[in-house]
């Protein structure tokens, strides 16, 4: 797999869906010299780290697989967290990725060395390794966010990140709270309902929810999809247009967008009789600026004996619980936090640093942009899958990666003649993009006046693609040499 020293062709960071597809498509392509950097105790990512109760995928298993392994035995259109795991096992075994993978090793530092043309990096336990290309697949939901809420730390009782839920937990008959009621809350508070004497839901913002109407595979359909692969494509083919369609529901004033506010309003309506509650429950701001979740229990179970909504915010803590902005104290024994990720810190706390020493921070001061995603001038041989304005809010991201990865063998098969060379994408070509990029994202409910993860303190889309899945592997599809700088061992010190 590598030669002497710890030295590889390619350095892929993290073993989520991005780093093993990566991996199995490398493989596929008779390219063997990887290695994948995993900081965590076991391969999965995202769906390893979000472990809460009730945890699940929002889009359609048929959609949420690679091509390449389609997940032909998925128990339910709408897989839940375990079967994800067990998905990405499948694929590590069938491509044999896991002698490629170095588990619970978290990359620290990686720099180009513009004397050799390739790049070096240092991990935690002061490991060295260098490879000719740095793809990290790091993702960008991958950073807990826990607000500086004042008097925190006085709290009695027990409090943790959605995304850090503590194993063996038991909530029942205790009084709990999450602050936050997005895209992880809506799945774990029904779970939590059923367990707590009390849950208050605190929501600074309402959600457009659409319905989920899950569909349980029956075994004589999964026998069917296992004989003949072809009747799971056809569905999978039917699912992706059919969600394409839909991307016209992001796009400020369509007919479509409307059909969107019906079928969420009309969702609410049926499932909350109450109007007080129902009021609460109206976003406020444009259809799709936020992400459009789909739930079919989250309503029920806000109307339980045993939850509260509360649209009043947070103040302070005490050690007895939260003391909200009307003065009203709230007695805990524990708090959720469903607050997000730090979802523009792309890179974390990793230093990448490339041509003249200038870092990937510097480059992003003022907001995290790239060429199609993956590549930023001064960064040679480094292309990301999953970064900047490649996240989606209406197809599945699966399909993104599987489009970023088939680039980035394209770019390392074009440099196989070129054996000691990088390329580093132009200034004039990543000026060009991404300046288009922003002024289609106008038209878009992307970037309409809402508190949104899409977004910078600025108000730029930062995580979000502005078009439709086809729109950008038409852009994608061919790794095009002229839109890179190809430098040269003696070039690269210039």
């Amino acid at each position: 797999m590598s030669t002497a020293q710890n030295t590889y062709d390619i350095v892929i960071l993290g073993a989520g869906f991005g780093g093993l597809g990566m991996g199995a498509q490398l493989k596929l392509q008779g390219i063997d010299n990887f290695i994948i950097l995993e900081r965590g105790p076991r391969i999965g990512g995202v769906w390893r780290d979000n472990a809460y109760p009730g945890a699940a995928c929002d889009t359609e298993s048929h959609l949420y697989c690679y091509s390449f392994h389609p997940h032909l035995r998925v128990s339910k259109m709408y897989a839940d967290r375990d079967e994800l795991l067990r998905y990405m096992d499948s694929m590590a075994e069938r491509y044999e990725l896991m002698p490629h993978v170095l588990l619970n090793s978290e990359l620290t530092q990686a720099r180009w060395d513009e004397q050799a043309n390739t790049w070096a990096f240092e991990l935690a336990d002061g490991t060295q390794v260098q490879g000719r290309f740095f793809v990290p697949a790091w993702g960008q939901l991958n950073k807990p966010a826990i607000p500086a809420f004042k008097g925190l730390d006085s709290f009695a009782g027990d409090y943790f990140h959605s995304a850090q839920w503590p194993e063996g937990l038991d909530l029942t008959g205790k009084k709990v709270a999450s602050i936050g009621a997005a895209a992880s809350a809506v799945q774990y508070v029904p779970e939590v309902a059923k367990q707590a004497s009390h849950l208050t839901v605190f929501q600074r913002s309402a959600n457009w929810i659409m319905p989920r109407n899950q569909i349980v595979f029956t075994p004589e359909q999964l026998d069917a999809y296992a004989a003949d692969p072809s009747l799971f494509e056809e569905s999978r083919r039917n699912l992706h247009a059919f969600r394409e369609n839909g991307f016209a529901r992001t796009r400020h004033g369509t007919e479509a967008q409307q059909e969107g506010i019906a079928m969420a309003t009309g969702h609410l309506a049926a499932q909350v009789p109450d109007a007080a509650l129902r009021a609460k429950l109206t976003p406020d701001y444009e259809f799709a600026c936020k992400r459009i979740l789909r739930s079919d229990d989250y309503y029920p179970a806000l109307m339980r004996d045993n939850v509260s909504l509360e649209t009043s915010a947070v103040d302070h803590f005490v050690p007895q619980g939260i003391v909200d902005k009307n003065g009203t104290l709230h007695e805990l024994d524990a708090v959720i936090f469903g607050t997000g990720f730090e979802s523009q810190a792309f890179h974390g706390d990793l230093q990448v640093t490339g041509i003249d020493g200038q870092t990937l921070s510097q480059q992003w001061a003022q907001g995290a942009e790239a060429y199609l995603g993956m590549s930023v001038p001064g960064f040679p041989n480094l292309f990301m899958i999953y970064g900047p304005n490649t996240n989606l809010n209406h197809n599945s991201i699966i399909t993104m990666l599987e489009i970023q990865q088939r680039y980035i063998i394209q770019a390392i098969q074009g440099l196989g003649k070129y054996p000691s060379a990088a390329v580093d994408v132009k200034l004039d070509t990543f000026n060009a993009y991404n300046d288009a990029l922003q002024t289609n994202m106008q038209s878009s409910a992307f970037s309409s006046d809402c508190s949104s993860w899409y977004k910078n303190a600025a108000g730029k889309v930062i995580n979000n693609w502005s078009g439709t899945v086809d729109e950008y592997k038409a852009l994608a599809a061919d790794w095009k040499v002229n839109d890179y700088r190809l430098l040269q061992v003696a070039e690269a010190a210039e």
